[in-house]
């Protein structure tokens, strides 16, 4: 298998990080591969027509996006039903907390286009702001509740590491931490996991 992306991506990073906890990061070959969000890249639209990062291609079958159901895939796949969860109770919990760490991310990325790809004079400061407040607003959740949603090793916990460590890698959220201790003590020992270190990118 081959995960076309780059691991600065926060949602590529989930899915080699998904992929290592399961047991497959042998089986699965990153692909270099960047886009943009002004330019095609045809290697990606041929296998997403969104043109989007990550893409799972698998020999002789139809490529597989996005990153959560490449995440899902993984761990269906490795039969691993740890990291998503059967009953149904825990399953949607798991993928609501997970949806909530990748709009975190979601808007990070954005941000991050917005404040230093998009041209000075054609940044919007009012998106700006959105965008830090639904960050700070997810963190908010994620500090909240994370004692009972992020204790066990899950595509959640996974997801919102990652998300947290873009943020620190793009120096997005400075001190981010300071008001939420929790969050912040909890994602450093997270990323000690041998999944996170090895997918750790390069900045």
């Amino acid at each position: 298998m081959k995960l076309h992306g780059d691991l600065m991506s926060p949602f590529v990073r989930m899915c080699m990080a998904t992929a290592m906890e399961c047991g497959l990061g042998m089986r699965v070959q990153l692909v270099s591969a960047a886009v943009k969000p002004h330019e095609v890249n045809p290697t990606i639209e041929a296998q997403n027509p969104i043109g989007r990062i990550p893409v799972l291609e698998r020999d002789n079958e139809h490529a597989i996006y996005d990153s959560r159901v490449i995440m899902a895939y993984f761990c269906s796949t490795s039969g691993n039903a740890t990291l998503l969860p059967s009953d149904p109770s825990k399953r949607f919990r798991v993928l609501t907390t997970l949806a909530l760490a990748q709009g975190v991310a979601e808007a990070a990325v954005a941000l991050r286009y917005e404040t230093f790809a998009r041209p000075e004079a054609l940044r919007w400061p009012d998106m700006t702001t959105r965008l830090r407040a639904r960050i700070d607003a997810g963190l908010d959740a994620l500090e909240h509740d994370g004692l009972g949603l992020l204790q066990d090793v899950t595509v959640a916990s996974i997801g919102t590491a990652c998300a947290l460590s873009y943020i620190d890698a793009r120096q997005l959220m400075p001190n981010w931490q300071s008001k939420r201790s929790w969050l912040s003590h909890w994602h450093e020992q997270f990323c000690k996991r041998e999944s996170m270190v090895h997918t750790a990118p390069r900045v």
